[in-house]
């Protein structure tokens, strides 16, 4: 169990998602929750926090402490995604989210598809120090990632037992998708509810798949891969039907992604003119080829990386020196 709660994964993967993460966090902020801010013309009495508010506690919400920690959550997100002082910024911004997720689900309403993101916050400042590019593994950060990975599985698992919970076999038979159309329901939704018994279908799918999300780490890489692709093209139906997006539990799902494979600075480069292996050189940090010392001219010719091999490190690839 330590050894796939601790499975090593490439420092880049790490480095990737932690800016993806960190990004979000301040998409977030200015995007899919700006109403977080007008709560403060909401009485406070009708302010009734969360558990972990009571336990903590913390205050009620006014115009001044709601505007600092936008504006103090949003500057240090951003220089989170940097990668700079990862411990120090990282829980810095997953106190500040907590407490700005908080306020938000304190009125009636409490959304789970944070729950994941709200992990990938609190975990990642464990991952320690990662540069993009950087092939080393670490278990530190796979550790990070697993832990989130957990978090998201359990977010569809759970949401199946919840309905099953509240609404028994009545959600899987009943109208649910159907006012959810009525509701909010797009052009595209509208010609799916014309189909007979297509939606009820579609409740007993929905339910199966959460049910099964935990079957994704019994799989081996490239099936794993393709479900968590399903998982991603059913949201895609979702918001195309209903309008719900998932946006921070899609963020988090990343952590199944082989991220450092994404290198949009080297990308960029290559777009510029700048040939891939140049891109490559300047963006990420490359094995440094073993010291060599000088040979006296009458010797024969000497073999680029000649020197011992670093543990860890990719051999470095060149052509002999000489005819």
């Amino acid at each position: 169990m330590n050894r796939w709660l601790t499975e090593a994964v490439p420092r880049g993967r790490v480095a990737a998602f932690r800016t993806l993460i960190y990004l979000f966090v301040a998409a977030d902020l200015v995007i899919f929750t700006p109403w977080v801010r007008t709560r403060v013309s909401v009485p406070g009495d009708l302010y009734q926090p969360l558990l972990i508010g009571r336990l903590l506690p913390l205050p009620t919400p006014t115009e001044t402490l709601v505007t600092v920690i936008f504006w103090a959550l949003l500057l240090l997100a951003l220089l989170a995604a940097t990668g700079r002082a990862p411990r120090l910024l990282g829980w810095a911004v997953c106190a500040l989210y907590l407490e700005w997720m908080i306020i938000a689900m304190s009125y009636g309403k409490v959304d789970h598809d944070r729950f994941g993101l709200l992990v990938a916050l609190a975990v990642l400042p464990t991952a320690g120090r990662a540069r993009h590019g950087d092939t080393i593994r670490t278990e530190a950060g796979g550790w990070t990632l697993r832990v989130t990975q957990i978090a998201v599985i359990c977010t569809y698992f759970l949401a199946a037992f919840a309905k099953l919970r509240f609404g028994g076999l009545d959600w899987l038979t009943g109208s649910v998708l159907a006012r959810a159309i009525i509701r909010r329901g797009t052009d595209l939704a509208d010609l799916i509810a014309q189909v007979p018994y297509l939606l009820i279908v579609a409740q007993f799918g929905i339910v199966a798949f959460e049910l099964l999300s935990p079957m994704v780490f019994l799989l081996p890489p490239r099936w794993r891969l393709a479900m968590v692709g399903f998982f991603y093209s059913f949201h895609a139906v979702t918001i195309a039907t209903i309008t719900i997006s998932f946006a921070p539990h899609l963020a988090a799902m990343t952590s199944f992604l082989p991220l450092e494979r994404v290198r949009p600075l080297v990308w960029a480069r290559r777009l510029t003119g700048r040939s891939p292996s140049e891109a490559a050189t300047t963006d990420a940090p490359q094995p440094r080829p073993a010291e060599v010392d000088p040979v006296p001219a009458d010797q024969g010719p000497v073999t680029a990386g000649a020197g011992p091999a670093l543990d860890d490190q990719a051999p470095v690839v060149g052509r002999p020196v000489g005819p």
